[in-house]
């Protein structure tokens, strides 16, 4: 049975991660005036905020124990945002504002994960970049870091966390991970994680399909799939898959500017409804796309991990530009937000916008249904298997048993349903690791567990059945 809040071992190994569901210029304006306008016409929420001040006063002046304010006023900031219970509106400290910008553009050091807080536990936010030392581990979105190099992570803040987990290229950090019933243990080595959302390739069975996976929508993701597709175009693309399978979103200026290039001009892109119930519309334009189209045969793949800027993308070939989607329902936010810098180095981000589908659908929390079903196999979801010690015959847990169906789909003869590391598990590991060039111990050190989910997700990509259901649509054309 799959577990659809687990993402297949193909998708952590080519996804990257949530960068931050923004808006472009026009909405950071929008947002701006209206909070100031809102302030000076509403005396009564100049009220509300004295009482904050008078309170802020009362603890610096009379608390008879140390007051960090720094900590007090960002206590108080990020209390507002969590009262509006929106989980894509939130305050974000300088650390935390910092590790936003960063993962919009350019590079930096540490595991490739963007972390979150759930239930005061730090929380993984969305699939590892791609290739980082995150997503070689195993990890996934809504992981729970209950240790930091043995040190507990309950009663940090993310800050605390985030800069004990980041640190220079070469070092290492270990993780103790919760995942659902599951507790384990991974040693990472701290790289340079490069940012970059684009890659294409030709199709290695059909090289007149060019092959294009978007893990995000960044700074520059517009201008890299212009690039990728004028490279595909010149080594004999005639048709394009685009992959969207767990990109979480990213910058609406940027999805709006790569959906006009599939459109007609003057086809609608999105729709936009403000909290007073005013509508607006983005359309395909030459101002959007500077005049780059696409008009080969083109599919779209999504999955549930398919959220924000590309259900847009998706929503618009489909419904303006009659394109298959093709996959998994996704995720459904059909939210914008936007980022304010609070002139200290601190952000909020806040959601001012519903968005709309061309044909004036709201998504948000249901999702976009594809125009053909597809998915990967059930093994796709299984579990990386845990790294806090080297398993051996003799072994009974439930770490154990995810080994024995990873195996069993890797063909080797063992029982999926069996807790037990027996005769048959150490036969089958003996034989993969024979067969990989590994030491042959018949036991399961960190080495051999990449090795497993490394053929885990050589053969998921060999069964990818909605990819292999893109070409199959553009091979009719």
């Amino acid at each position: 049975m799959k577990n659809k809040q687990q993402v297949p071992f193909h998708q952590y190994i080519i996804s990257i991660v949530c960068v931050a569901f923004l808006v472009g210029g026009g909405s950071y304006i929008y947002f701006d005036y209206q909070y100031k306008k809102q302030l000076a016409d509403n005396p009564a929420r100049s009220a509300d905020l004295k009482k904050v001040d008078n309170l802020y006063s009362e603890i610096i002046n009379n608390y008879v124990g140390k007051v960090d304010e720094k900590k007090l006023v960002d206590g108080a900031l990020k209390g507002m945002t969590e009262a509006l219970e929106d989980p894509y509106s939130s305050y974000l400290n300088e650390p935390e504002a910092d590790e936003l910008d960063q993962s919009l553009a350019g590079s930096f050091e540490g595991i490739g994960a963007t972390m979150t807080m759930t239930d005061d536990l730090p929380t993984v936010a969305q699939a590892p970049i791609e290739g980082s030392p995150a997503a070689k581990a195993g990890i996934k979105a809504n992981d729970t870091v209950l240790k930091v190099d043995d040190e507990e992570t309950q009663g940090k803040t993310l800050s605390q966390v985030v800069s004990k987990i980041r640190g220079k290229k070469g070092t290492e950090v270990r993780l103790t991970i919760a995942r659902g019933e599951e507790t384990f243990e991974l040693k990472l080595t701290r790289d340079t994680i490069p940012i970059e959302t684009v890659k294409g390739e030709l199709d290695k069975t059909d090289r007149t399909i060019g092959s294009i996976k978007i893990t995000s929508f960044g700074e520059n993701t517009y201008q890299e799939l212009k690039n990728t597709i004028k490279t595909l175009r010149k080594d004999g693309a005639k048709s394009f898959v685009i992959d969207l399978r767990q990109n979480p979103g990213g910058l609406l200026n940027q999805v709006e500017q790569m959906a006009s290039m599939f459109l007609e001009d003057g086809k609608p892109i999105i729709k936009f409804e403000d909290k007073n119930g005013n509508t607006s519309e983005e359309v395909a334009s030459s101002k959007l796309d500077g005049g780059f189209k696409v008009t080969e045969p083109t599919v779209v793949l999504v999955d549930e991990g398919s959220a924000s800027a590309s259900e847009i993308f998706a929503a618009a070939l489909k419904e303006s530009g009659n394109k298959k989607i093709i996959g998994t329902k996704t995720f459904g936010k059909g939210t914008v937000q936007t980022v304010k810098n609070l002139n200290d180095k601190s952000e909020i981000k806040l959601t001012v916008l519903k968005w709309l589908t061309p044909n004036g659908k709201w998504i948000h929390e249901k999702g976009l249904e594809p125009t053909i079903k597809a998915d990967y196999p059930d093994y796709a979801y299984l579990s990386p298997i845990s790294r806090d010690k080297t398993l051996k015959q003799g072994d009974s847990s439930p770490v154990v048993k995810n080994v024995n169906a990873l195996l069993q789909a890797l063909d080797y003869e063992v029982d999926a349903n069996s807790s037990e590391f027996s005769e048959q598990t150490q036969t089958a590991v003996s034989k993969l690791q024979a067969s990989t060039g590994l030491p042959v111990t018949g036991e399961i050190d960190n080495e051999t567990a990449a090795q497993i989910e490394l053929e885990i997700g050589k053969k998921i990509k060999d069964n990818d059945q909605a990819y292999e259901a893109g070409l199959k649509e553009l091979q009719k054309k």
